[in-house]
């Protein structure tokens, strides 16, 4: 009996040995967003579906604890310790982070997405244009204020690429219009402050035409505070992606209409590119770093379509 269970013993250690030989030839990369938030689910069923057709490499998705450069550079810094081969990362605050992000792609093959670093060393971006984003929610604001108004902006980090492009590209559609862009509020991810800035705000402008929310989460604060304020239709709101409440502010007539981006393809690309950079196939990156997948603006006429697509990518 003791011979038994020690021939047992010794294959089960050899299965498990054969196992993790197995799981370390695989090479792993990793997708790193700014923090935590709802929007990034759909980049994450990407990578799920990138992972199905990439069995000889581990996937990782990965949220820092707090939405600061230091946490988010702390956390790939860990990944490269641990082994990873490659990085895309939706960089928190770029313009603070050139150092720690050029260490980084010094070490493994960087890519960015959302929120771009051109200033470094990463190998190619991909997501969307954040100014043409931004140039659709003018247009938006302009067909819902056609004799004008006053908009108060809310975001995430005011210092990410991705939200001072959004709200440049804003600023560029409304110029010379009646429609006027008149401050910016910024929260750092954090929900709470999201909902507070909306509150302070419209308690300082009573009279405000138009709010604007340039992140996920934003909208679906805005909508809330001008619900309990009674004031839900009265001020006109310009919404950025796909939350569920910003969608049925959409297709109730509460919300003029949102610009969504396509984080499903960031992820799924992403990894595929990724992949193939590894495997010595840089054709796969183009002469301007630049791998641009379109936004498009949501509104009464097209709200159930999208939300049916979106479905779909992420099993209802």
């Amino acid at each position: 009996m003791k011979l038994r269970y020690s021939t047992v013993a010794l294959a089960f250690a050899a299965a498990l040995t054969a196992s993790t030989s197995l799981a370390q030839d695989k090479k792993a990369m990793a997708f790193v967003v700014n923090g935590a938030s709802d929007f990034w689910k759909l980049a994450e069923a990407g990578v799920k579906k990138a992972q199905g057709e990439l069995p000889n490499y581990d996937l990782q998705f990965k949220y820092p604890e707090q939405a600061a450069a230091a946490v988010q550079q702390r956390l790939m810094d860990d990944l490269v310790a641990a082994g990873v081969s490659a990085i895309m990362v939706s960089a928190v605050d770029p313009k603070s982070s050139t150092d720690a992000l050029n260490r980084i792609g010094g070490q493994v093959p960087l890519f960015t997405t959302d929120s771009d670093a051109p200033d470094t060393n990463r190998i190619a971006y991909i997501g969307s244009s954040n100014v043409d984003a931004g140039k659709q929610a003018g247009e938006i604001a302009l067909k819902a204020l056609p004799n004008g108004g006053k908009c108060i902006g809310f975001v995430g980090l005011p210092g990410a690429d991705n939200a001072r492009e959004r709200i440049e590209g804003m600023k560029a559609t409304i110029a010379g219009s009646k429609v006027e862009l008149i401050d910016v509020r910024g929260d750092d991810i954090d929900m709470t402050r999201a909902k507070r800035n909306v509150e302070d705000a419209l308690a300082a402008n009573p009279d405000i035409d138009c709010m604007v929310g340039f992140y996920s989460y934003n909208p679906p604060r805005i909508y809330e505070v001008l619900k309990e304020s009674g004031k839900l239709g009265q001020v006109t709101v310009v919404a950025f992606d796909e939350d569920p409440i910003t969608l049925g502010g959409v297709r109730e007539g509460t919300i003029a209409g949102t610009v969504v981006q396509d984080p499903y393809e960031w992820g799924y690309q992403g990894m595929k590119l990724m992949a193939k950079y590894l495997e010595g196939d840089k054709s796969v990156v183009p002469e301007n770093k630049l791998i641009i997948v379109p936004t498009k603006m949501i509104d009464k006429g097209n709200v159930d379509a999208f939300e049916a697509e979106l479905k779909s990518r992420i099993g209802g």
